[in-house]
Parts: structure tokens; sequence; C-alpha cells
């Protein structure tokens, strides 16, 4: 049985690498339907949007990343849900290890919330950089726009008011992500 909406169980998507879906956009959108086949329903999802790589070093060379934010009901633990991600991600062609940290890839799945648990033991909860990122944030209010920080107290859009003026993700209207 699906966990209610008691709280809420969010989930960070993005790619910026072509996969098995297609476009970047497409494997977030197939990324979705897969996860759906994990026993994740996704009750509520952001519009996409575009960023850059980050950190600021691998803007260069890397292209533009399609974000986005969904809300999903599972009756799924904190660990089978990352692991179940894990799957997902390993099917649309992500490599994870110590050299692939912040590479380009073709899916990027994070869990930022899980029902308001704070915890330091994996999966990390909330997700520890969230906070800083306006690729998450500016979706996530969109989803949730209530959202509390549940280690912090803090709402998401005073998080979203105190990000660096540039820092950008822009909501995608048309046409491809470009560089």
């Amino acid at each position: 049985m699906a966990r209610a909406a008691a709280g809420m169980i969010l989930i960070a998507v993005g790619s910026n690498l072509a996969g098995p879906g297609g476009s970047p956009q497409a494997n977030c959108e197939a990324a979705l339907a897969a996860l759906e086949r994990e026993g994740v329903r996704v009750v509520r999802r952001s519009r996409w949007y575009r960023s850059p790589p980050w950190p600021e070093s691998e803007a260069k060379r890397q292209p533009w990343y399609v974000n986005g934010v969904i809300a999903v009901e599972t009756a799924l633990g904190p660990e089978a849900l990352l692991a179940a991600m894990h799957r997902v991600e390993a099917s649309m062609g992500r490599v994870r290890g110590p050299d692939t940290v912040n590479a380009a890839r073709p899916l990027d799945l994070d869990l930022i919330d899980y029902d308001g648990l704070c915890r330091d033991a994996a999966p990390m909860l909330p997700h520890p950089r969230m906070a800083a990122r306006a690729f998450v944030l500016k979706p996530l209010a969109e989803v949730a726009p209530g959202w509390v920080h549940p280690a912090t107290g803090m709402p998401v859009a005073t998080l979203l008011a105190e990000l660096p003026g540039d820092a950008i993700a822009e909501p995608i209207v048309q046409g491809p992500v470009g560089t």
C-alpha cells in the first residue's frame, strides 16, 4: 500500500546527457515511468528547468542540465527507495564511482526529503546540499510551496530568497536545452 500524504517524499530529477530515453528531458520523463515500475507513484511534479552544471568549474565542459522535482508516494522505506532510484539511474546509463562525482550523466535522482526525516546515515536526509541549489529549490517550490526544511526549519521561500543572485534555474518553455 502506498504511503499516505501525511508527510512528503521529494525526489530531484536531472539529466544533461542523451541516454536510453533520448534527450535529457526525455530521460527525465522516462525516469518517472521507471520509478512507477519500482513502486514509486508520482503524485506531483514541477515543470522542467534548465541549469548550468555544478560546480561552476564544470560549466565549460558539460551541457546544461534539465532538472525538476517530484513528490511521490511509496511503501518503500528510505533505504529501499534509494536502492530503487539507483536501479533506475543504472538502467538509464548512470555510472557511479569516485571518478564520476559531478560528471555529466544521463540521469541523476536525489532523495531530497523523506517525510521530514533527519538522519546522518545513508541516505542522508534531508539531502545535505539541496538548500544551496536553485535547480532543486525552484522546482521544489512549485511542487510544495509550503515545504519547510526539516533540519533548519526554513521555508522553501526563504531558502530561495537567500540564494546568490547568480544562481540559475530557468523554466523550460519550449525547445531543446542549450548551453
